[in-house]
């Protein structure tokens, strides 16, 4: 993707807009939206904008108990279907099972995640946070494409995060069977794919009716960090030796409501009809990184490389081949 097109908007709303804020006045009647990691943190917000303006949600869960059980203490009426991202035959039954009952899609949140977390494998030896956050995802989008393709406009948002400025994809290592796990690393390389996942899809079907956006919801503490420690949460300056949130981080930090706001602006906001494939944050299209900006903020340029995102398809697809040989 040309940096130019990394290029904020006029958009009337800041890092601090609420989901009601973008959402006013929108109606989705009529409408189905896919929301994985639906029933906690920013996806559950999500959920509730969504279910507001009058949209069917689906929510894929690891647990439907649980997820049922979190809906209903909100009192939505979201339908919950299993799907384990590190079960890619539970992937393909839950997108089977939407795909039977439903003609189109309109919009699909890639949303659920684990950040940070201890090493695992999953599948023929992937690294756990690529594996779920990335091909988890690569898959069940893949799955669910003739049904976006037949909403006659789809929107597909997939959540990543700035700390795809931790990590490149690393091409000769991607699940570190050389060098040794390092959680974060293998994190933001995790966000670095779904930054160029999203943006190869707009590539491919932008021209077919669906776009494609990735979204940097904001510094956010949510289940997600379950990983971090609170000593770790002090070193990235978050918080203070006795639990307070540092002044800087106040700046920063923002509440699971907010960070969907720019997943739910992505989805629905009328300035983006003529874009695509562009890294989201703040209700925004975000700006290229440089030297002087925040860390929290802004994208590095190999999010948003056109060849890279090319080239992390098709390595996908023959990972994806393999396992299914």
């Amino acid at each position: 993707m040309p940096a130019e097109n990394q290029v904020p908007l006029d958009t009337g709303f800041g890092p601090q807009a609420a989901a009601r804020d973008v959402m006013e006045g929108v109606d989705l009647a009529g409408k189905t939206a896919v929301v994985t990691g639906g029933y906690s943190g920013i996806g559950l917000e999500v959920v509730k904008a969504l279910s507001a303006a009058g949209a069917e949600v689906i929510v894929p869960a690891r647990s439907k108990a649980r997820a049922d059980e979190a809906l209903a203490s909100h009192g939505l009426a979201a339908a919950v279907i299993e799907m384990d991202l590190e079960n890619l035959t539970s992937v393909y039954e839950c997108a089977a099972e939407i795909g039977d009952a439903h003609n189109a899609i309109h919009f699909l949140f890639n949303n659920a995640g684990i950040m940070a977390c201890p090493e695992g494998r999953v599948g023929p030896g992937w690294e756990k946070q690529f594996a779920v956050n990335h091909l988890g995802h690569f898959v069940f989008a893949r799955e669910l494409m003739p049904y976006l393709l037949n909403a006659d406009g789809a929107r597909m948002i997939t959540t990543s995060s700035v700390a795809h400025k931790r990590s490149k994809i690393l091409w000769d290592d991607i699940h570190f069977e050389q060098e040794p796990y390092d959680k974060w690393v293998a994190y933001g390389q995790s966000k670095t794919a779904n930054a160029l996942f999203a943006l190869e899809v707009n590539n491919r079907r932008a021209k077919d009716g669906v776009k494609s956006f990735s979204v940097h919801p904001g510094p956010i503490l949510t289940p997600i960090m379950r990983h971090i420690t609170n000593e770790e949460l002090v070193l990235m300056g978050w918080i203070k030796d006795d639990g307070e949130v540092t002044e800087e981080a106040k700046g920063y930090i923002k509440t699971p409501d907010q960070g969907a706001a720019s997943l739910l602006w992505a989805a629905t906001s009328p300035l983006l009809e003529d874009r695509g494939g562009e890294y989201c944050e703040d209700c925004n299209i975000a700006a290229m990184s440089t030297p002087e900006e925040p860390r929290w903020r802004n994208v590095a340029e190999w999010a948003v490389d056109n060849d890279g995102a090319k080239r992390l398809w098709e390595l996908s697809e023959a990972m994806i081949l393999s396992a299914r040989a």
